[in-house]
Formats: C-alpha cells, sequence, structure tokens
C-alpha cells in the first residue's frame, strides 16, 4: 500500500497488485547487481515513486472517474521503469483506492445534502400540485354553482321543487324500504 498526495492536495491510499517475471537473457546481471531482491527493493521502491509522480496529476473526483486510465498510466510508467531493472511485468492491476476521513466525510455530507436538496424539490412540487388541484376543483365548484344560479334563473322554483321530491323519495324509501 502507497500512501500519496493528489493534485488537489487529497490523501490517497492506493494497493497494486504486480505480476513480474525477469527478462531470462539478464538474469546473470539481475542476481549480481541487485541479488535476485526485485521484489523487497526494486518493485517497492518504483512502484512508490511512480504512483506518486501518476496520483499528483489528478484530483481525487478523477482517480475515481478516470481510474482507468490512471491505471494505464501506471503500468505504462512501471513496465518501463521496470525494464531497466530487467523486468517484465506481466500484469499491474489497481486493486484499491482509498481517500482520506475527511474526503469520504464530505463526500457523504454532500451525498446527504444532495438527497435532502431532492426531498425538498419533492415537497415543493407537491404543493405545486395540490395547489393546481384545489385551484382546478374552485373553479369547478365555481362552474358548477353559476350553472345552479343560471338554472334557477331560467327555470324557477322547479328545480328547489324537483329536489325537494327527490329528497322526500329518498327518505321514504330510507324507512320504509319500498318506493
Amino acid at each position: 500500500m502507497v500512501i500519496t498526495g493528489s493534485k488537489n492536495l487529497q490523501i490517497v491510499n492506493i494497493t497494486l497488485r504486480i505480476l513480474f517475471q525477469p527478462v531470462t537473457s539478464q538474469l546473470s546481471r539481475i542476481f549480481t547487481s541487485i541479488r535476485g531482491n526485485h521484489d523487497e527493493h526494486v518493485l517497492p521502491s518504483i512502484t512508490t515513486e511512480i504512483l506518486k509522480s501518476v496520483v499528483a496529476r489528478f484530483d481525487a473526483g478523477e482517480l475515481i472517474t478516470w481510474r482507468e486510465l490512471v491505471s494505464r498510466q501506471v503500468n505504462g510508467d512501471l513496465t518501463d521503469q521496470a525494464a531497466t531493472f530487467g523486468l517484465i511485468l506481466d500484469d499491474v492491476s489497481l486493486t484499491h483506492l482509498t481517500f482520506g476521513k475527511e474526503l469520504t466525510e464530505a463526500v457523504e455530507a454532500k451525498q446527504v445534502a444532495q438527497q435532502e436538496a431532492e426531498k425538498a424539490r419533492f415537497v415543493v412540487e407537491k404543493a405545486e400540485q395540490q395547489k393546481k388541484a384545489a385551484i382546478i376543483s374552485a373553479e369547478g365548484n365555481s362552474k358548477a354553482a353559476k350553472l345552479i344560479t343560471n338554472s334557477l334563473a331560467t327555470a324557477g322554483d322547479g328545480l328547489i321543487e324537483l329536489c325537494k321530491l327527490e329528497a322526500a323519495e329518498d327518505v321514504a324509501i330510507g324507512t320504509t324500504g319500498k318506493p
């Protein structure tokens, strides 16, 4: 695991998995110069150097969204550097990428704030829809009242008498059970 800083000075913890093999034609040089300790001395040294260099080019958000690009750059730079030590890198993978506690807390707080804002937008939209429904209902009631008023004006008390008769009939049916 390497701890380094991003372009926007956020702490980044990165873990790499590296699969490698020595260049067979350079085995004697490798064992005489580094005594075969490439996995203890060479790789940790160049890995830390390359990771710090590559990660410093990106801010924290870019490290997440462009993780594949970051991985390719680390792979390319490490492969080139390892070749100078007679090593072939078969696979280099970013296996773990986390950020400092402060950034993690800030991201979580931002997500909570976004959810609260979305909830508030929903409440406002719901209130607006209820307001529109109330206006439409009031307009409908107003039109119905105007129609009744117009009917009374043109038909006179006949409509009222009809309503009284219908109400009396409903009462009679309710008490006797027969029409």
